[in-house]
């Protein structure tokens, strides 16, 4: 009997890309990939910058390697621009950096699965097997830094609530992975100016990075009562 799919159970994906630096690296978890999945495409990148260029002209990506220690990433940005990007893809992230921090702020960028780096076959297999049942996947030995409890989304609110209207609507394109430049296009003002803004958001939320501003804003799901425009 074929299972039915639940509501939150994925096809299996078809086409996958790896993001590493290392080529050696990127040659295992294609091989990796190959043996526990029928795949009809393994694409590969050193970079998230090419990353970014293949799943915006590849639509069919359905599953994404990702290690978080590449030239062009700062911490969990990778994982957030990649997210937005390619909101419907399975994301996996595989990395030596591997505590409980790391994995619990990883999952809440948006990653679907955490897998240590230097891991067996059986545990991609594992992982590959929950993300596409719906499920997250974390290592056997991860230990929820929270408890196992939410951050307070009212909390969240707080914190954002004390965002002048140009900050917030700041925070909302850094949410959408924009980098200074393009924030300064879209508002029609200097980059000197988004720089400065942004400094002034991390200082109001209490954080010390745009990853974390981002964390903090999804705990209040921000993107639903920011402003998008104007």
């Amino acid at each position: 009997m074929t299972p039915q799919t639940t509501p939150d159970q994925r096809d299996e994906p078809t086409t996958a890309l790896v993001v590493d630096d290392h080529p050696l690296f990127c040659d295992a978890l294609t091989l990796t990939l190959q043996s526990i999945a029928d795949f009809s495409e393994i694409r590969t990148a050193g970079t998230l910058e090419k990353a970014l260029q293949i799943v915006g002209q590849d639509s069919s990506i359905g599953l994404i390697i990702l290690d978080l220690n590449l030239p062009d990433v700062n911490g969990l940005d990778g994982v957030v621009r990649l997210r937005t990007a390619a909101p419907d893809a399975l994301i996996i992230i595989a990395s030596s950096m591997a505590d409980n921090r790391m994995i619990s702020h990883a999952l809440k960028a948006g990653a679907n699965g955490f897998v240590p780096k230097h891991s067996q076959r059986s545990v991609f297999r594992r992982a590959y097997e929950a993300v596409v049942a719906g499920q997250s996947y974390v290592p056997d030995d991860y230990i929820d830094p929270q408890g196992g409890q939410e951050g307070s989304p009212d909390e969240a609110l707080t914190r954002l609530a004390s965002l002048t209207n140009q900050q917030a609507r700041i925070l909302h394109l850094i949410c959408e992975g924009k980098l200074n430049k393009q924030i300064a296009f879209d508002l029609s003002i200097a980059e000197t100016t988004v720089k400065a803004h942004v400094t002034a958001i991390m200082r109001k939320l209490g954080v010390q990075s745009r990853t974390q501003a981002v964390l903090v804003a999804q705990e209040a799901r921000f993107s639903r009562v920011l402003p998008s425009d104007g």
